[in-house]
């Protein structure tokens, strides 16, 4: 579960801007909000969904690249190649040139409070520190800096391992790759400390931008492997009033042999949707598909994963940009008002330029996000609850008004 996150000195943000699931206090809508297990301590109330509005540059798309940092970076393997890591620095101010992007992420995995800080370059890794909250009480884990002479470490005195495995560990960590992932693969089964947070720093979140044909590509292969993916698609689309009542795919004969098979780029299946309606049903390849049934097709793989977090409980976040761009306005909200309602421990963060949700009365002020950039190009975030307004107010018509600003200027004639 996410609780907060930073970045800094990245693409368009400069400053430190925070972005946080914590739900503010005495709001309405209890179902929007869910109460954390945390071993040993109470924390407050976390907001199920968070949506980012903003102009068209301000920054929207950049915050959801520095979600990825982390997990790309976690990711990586040693190389003996030089792959430049995945950060920009803010380009419009010269001495942040040389400084390293940063990012803070605090969150919550397996029923524990973790911090973890990273500061980077695409060259190397700069700083590195993980922090662990048992019953609430601040424990540093390690801490990795890159200074003149090379990398100093500070190990905490409750990291599991002992002094020669920690030393081992820090010999094998290279200057691209994360101490925290290193030392997980250096590391028995049984030392759980650092794998814990190494787990959730990887796949903890699960990021959609761009079109939607990848994952309607792997849509189609799911249901052509397993008949019961297929159901929960045409299940998903009928949810969704996409009246179609059955998948199937179909082998395609190939005329081709030997060498020439292997080569051919001709499709080996077609995806069949049955379509029904008041006169009967009729069947239609998926290439004759809307591009909106399409997209719906792709959004339910990584729609799906996020319910199965209730039954494997690793609260994985599902973050989309710009998810008003492949799915009609009334269908999000439907979509939104399905995760309020639902069990799943699972948060859903998606960008948006579209205004309908502040409407349609689903969600609370302190859900809504603006970024906007200031005179110097730098991106700004903050929430609709840090501006002055009632609970009960028109959320559309005060964003409309420039009330909480994050509106573009179109210059006139």
């Amino acid at each position: 579960m996410l609780i907060e996150f930073s970045v800094s000195n990245y693409r368009s943000f400069r400053e430190k801007q925070t972005f946080s699931m914590v739900a503010a206090p005495r709001l309405k809508k209890g179902d929007n909000v869910f109460k954390p297990v945390v071993k040993g301590e109470k924390i407050p109330d976390l907001l199920k969904v968070a949506a980012i509005y903003g102009p068209n540059a301000s920054g929207k798309s950049n915050l959801i690249k520095a979600l990825g940092i982390v997990s790309d970076t976690a990711k990586r393997q040693p190389s003996a190649q030089h792959i430049a890591l995945p950060v920009s620095p803010f380009r419009f101010d010269p001495q942040l040139a040389d400084q390293p992007s940063r990012v803070e992420l605090h969150f919550i995995y397996a029923e524990q409070r973790y911090e973890f800080e990273l500061a980077l370059t695409q060259d190397r890794i700069i700083e590195e520190r993980l922090l662990v909250f048992p019953k609430g009480k601040e424990t540093l884990l390690y801490e990795r800096r890159h200074l003149a002479s090379g990398d100093e470490y500070t190990f905490g005195s409750q990291l599991e391992g002992g002094k020669d495995l920690h030393e081992l560990w820090k010999k094998t960590t290279g200057p691209q790759v994360l101490f925290l992932a290193q030392a997980v693969a250096n590391s028995s089964e049984d030392l759980n400390q650092l794998r814990h947070p190494l787990k959730w720093l990887q796949s903890g979140f699960l990021v959609v931008s761009g079109n939607m044909d990848g994952w309607a590509n792997s849509s189609q292969e799911l249901a052509e492997k397993y008949p019961s993916c297929a159901n929960e698609i045409s299940s998903f689309l009928q949810d969704v009033d996409v009246p179609v009542t059955n998948i199937r795919v179909d082998q395609l004969a190939s005329n081709s042999a030997g060498l020439l098979q292997s080569i051919d780029s001709k499709p080996k299946s077609r995806t069949i949707l049955t379509h029904r309606t008041a006169l009967g049903e009729a069947e239609f390849d998926f290439q004759e598909e809307s591009e909106g049934t399409k997209n719906l097709i792709g959004f339910w793989l990584p729609w799906g994963v996020r319910s199965l977090s209730s039954f494997t409980k690793e609260n994985r976040i599902l973050v989309v940009d710009e998810l008003d761009s492949s799915l009609h306005p009334e269908i999000v909200a439907s979509l939104v008002a399905k995760h309020i309602k639902s069990d799943s421990p699972a948060q859903l963060i998606f960008t948006t330029h579209d205004t309908h949700l502040m409407d349609a009365k689903l969600l609370r002020r302190d859900q809504f996000w603006l970024t906007e950039r200031d005179a110097n190009g730098a991106t700004q975030l903050r929430s609709i609850h840090d501006f002055e307004g009632r609970e009960s107010e028109d959320l559309e018509k005060r964003y409309y008004e420039g009330r909480y600003r994050g509106l573009p200027f179109v210059r006139k004639g």
